[in-house]
């Protein structure tokens, strides 16, 4: 395609993402950022003293896949657990008053929502501070959730699953979500876990990093090679996922080397980075998942998705925190091409 027809084809399926009806599945978190200034060191031991003069809080995990889905289109929900506690309080608000349905999630006061507390300083990440509980689901909220996966994908476009290992998700609710995209002819899109070893079987997508294929491969890490396509033992990951996973598309994020798009059949299709400049690669791959869920819910191909996936990823890395990208800004990138 020539360069003008490709922002044209680019900015008609964008305009297809407003009205998608998009449900997020998975472990849902609270993103806590707390900013400040380094000038000394600590007398007690040899770390920074941050002076503390901000504090910021954003959906994080299968939440923030849904803030994401939310800068293109009013019609998305979450399906995920919070503790009755001031975090889930808070995560809650915040997803509502982004517009976001939240009738899908459940609250359970034996359940400690998961919180990320990143310190930065002078735009450079200090510390980062994990609170999480791994609860598996008791047997009657997983009985809740299919119920309301079951009421809900009759008018959807699309299921997003953000597996992030927090034990929302077993593999009994993993088939059942799967059975039930494909009983009503919806787009699946996964992000796995590579601690959890989830079967998707059936998924339209699925998006592992580089590290994570490797894993569920069952292969050693190796190091990175450019060109993308000159990288053997990622091909040779790449290739095991599809025969092992049996799904339609395979599309491995790789931070600075960009995406590598793999389907039976075609041809590995590469994607380089478009990043102009990196600050915070926090979330970067929830931007990933949802626009190219979207992109395909549109009616693009995979590679127009990954290509719109990619773009999208190359805005948000150039934000602090746990940003998003807006639908003006994805189309702003277009005249890159």
């Amino acid at each position: 395609m020539q360069a003008e027809s490709e922002i044209v084809r680019f900015n008609r399926l964008l305009a297809g993402f407003a009205g998608k009806r998009i449900l997020v599945v998975g472990d849902l978190m609270l993103d806590e950022f707390i900013w400040g200034r380094v000038s000394r060191i600590s007398p007690e031991a040899p770390v920074p003293v941050v002076e503390v003069t901000g504090e910021s809080y954003y959906p994080g995990g299968a939440a923030n896949v849904a803030r994401n889905v939310r800068e293109f289109t009013d019609q998305v929900a979450v399906m995920g657990v919070t503790g009755v506690d001031s975090h889930g309080r808070r995560l809650l608000d915040l997803l509502e008053g982004s517009g976001i349905d939240t009738s899908g999630v459940q609250q359970d006061a034996a359940f400690s929502t998961t919180v990320k507390t990143r310190i930065i300083a002078r735009n450079q990440q200090v510390v980062r501070v994990d609170r999480e509980r791994r609860t598996p689901l008791p047997p009657e909220q997983t009985e809740r959730a299919r119920n309301y996966l079951n009421g809900m994908a009759g008018s959807l476009d699309a299921i997003i699953v953000a597996d992030y290992g927090k034990g929302f998700l077993s593999q009994p609710l993993a088939d059942y979500i799967c059975r039930t995209a494909h009983a009503h002819g919806k787009i699946l899109t996964v992000d796995p876990h590579p601690y959890t070893s989830l079967s998707w079987p059936g998924a339209t997508a699925i998006k592992p990093n580089r590290a994570e294929a490797f894993m569920a491969a069952g292969l050693p890490p190796s190091d990175p090679v450019a060109p993308v396509l000159s990288d053997q033992p990622l091909l040779e990951a790449g290739n095991r996922l599809l025969q092992l996973w049996k799904t339609g598309s395979i599309l491995i994020t790789l931070g600075e080397h960009g995406m590598l798009l793999l389907q039976s059949g075609s041809q590995p299709y590469p994607t380089p980075t478009r990043a102009q400049g990196v600050f915070d690669v926090s979330g970067a791959g929830d931007t990933a998942l949802a626009v190219f869920t979207l992109g395909l819910a549109a009616g693009a191909t995979p590679a127009e998705a990954a290509e719109l996936a990619n773009r999208a990823s190359g805005v948000v890395v150039g934000k602090l925190g746990t940003a998003t990208v807006t639908a003006a800004e994805l189309q702003a990138s277009f005249a890159q091409l």
